[in-house]
């Protein structure tokens, strides 16, 4: 999403490996200035991007890739047509962006191979962006608060250090392309299964060990890819449970069965605790869990190829089928039984 197509001649004006270090516009004219709107500045040698950048009062697309881009001049607010910003392979980190760099109409904006090692709070403010790459970064976290932009639809982070995804990644209603290769993630919240809009999820090379059984309600995914993960190649189970407590036993007595109450009936914080039951996903079992669990590792065939690690939350031991040697002995599972072939047309494990 890079790329801004349709504009020729006098529409572009490309000033890339020339060696500048400052951008003289005495040679350009006024119009030629009035009519630019792709300016191209790659592979050249800018500390700081010039604030004569701001005599292109017209300008869509910048991209000023490959220098030594160590601040980016509060002159780029006066270029209020700019929808695509292009700065890869440079020095930026969290402390080069103007202060009200979040007040642009950027679309598209790509930082990637740069030096942020947190995610640069200005960003979370640009409202109308679609596609954000910030790959081969130093990032650690995503925060939460990038549930703000509501527009994006490609989200880049690759090639950084990231150790666990929000929760709130679930809320951005149009993300279709999630990129989190190369990073040290080790799980996948279960509430991304909210993205009704996801179409590509990628998370090579990180530190998987299974993926939440949720990830079966993906319905729009096409694309998942899983390849150099310590993903478990056959059946386990963490058998480490600790006992229900008389509390949980009571509600779950109470849940099973079926007993009715009236909320003025118990204390709230009781009623509250009855609302948090979960069901157990065992079709035989029908019983219910709180906070006591028992965590099963079950693999599910997505596409009649591959078998994937789905972590599965069951109410107690009992509920566990035998662990067998032989990955296919469950291939008759409910859950594997609702998967059509068409799920997901790629599934990328090699």
């Amino acid at each position: 999403m890079d790329g801004y197509e349709g504009l020729e001649g006098e529409k572009v004006l490309n000033l890339s490996r020339l060696n500048l270090d400052n951008l003289d516009l005495e040679h350009v004219g006024e119009e030629r200035k009035r009519d630019t709107q792709q300016l191209l500045l790659v592979y050249n040698r800018f500390i700081m991007l010039p604030g004569s950048i701001c005599h292109f009062s017209n300008l869509v697309f910048l991209d000023i890739s490959c220098n030594r881009l160590a601040f980016i001049c509060e002159d780029i607010l006066r270029l209020s047509k700019l929808k695509t910003l292009v700065a890869k392979n440079n020095r930026l980190d969290e402390f080069s962006l103007p202060k009200d760099f979040g007040t642009m109409s950027l679309e598209v904006v790509n930082f990637s191979g740069n030096r942020f090692e947190e995610f640069p709070s200005e960003f979370l403010n640009l409202q109308k962006l679609q596609s954000l790459s910030l790959g081969a970064n130093r990032l650690k976290t995503i925060p939460a608060e990038i549930e703000k932009l509501t527009s994006l639809e490609l989200l880049y982070l690759g090639g950084n250090s990231i150790t666990s995804i929000p929760p709130e990644l679930a809320n951005l209603p149009y993300l279709s392309y999630l990129v989190l290769c190369d990073n040290r993630i080790q799980s996948i919240p279960p509430q991304l299964a909210q993205m009704r809009s996801l179409r590509s999820l990628s998370l090579h090379n990180n530190l998987l060990t299974y993926l939440p059984r949720e990830i079966l309600s993906l319905f729009q995914l096409q694309e998942l890819s899983l390849r150099g993960n310590p993903l478990v190649v056959r059946f386990v189970k963490d058998m480490t449970y600790d006992p229900p407590s008389l509390l949980e036993l009571a509600g779950r007595t109470v849940k099973s069965r079926n007993l009715t109450y009236k909320p003025e009936d118990l204390p709230g914080n009781l009623v509250r605790y009855l609302d948090l039951a979960s069901k157990c996903p065992n079709p035989k079992c029908g019983g219910v869990y709180f906070d006591s669990c028992v965590r099963h590792i079950k693999f599910v065939d997505f596409c009649g190829k591959y078998r994937l690690p789905l972590m599965h939350y069951l109410c107690s031991p009992e509920c566990s089928s035998p662990c067998s040697s032989n990955p296919q002995s469950d291939a008759d599972s409910e859950d594997e039984s609702r998967v059509p072939a068409h799920r997901m047309q790629k599934v990328l494990l090699g």
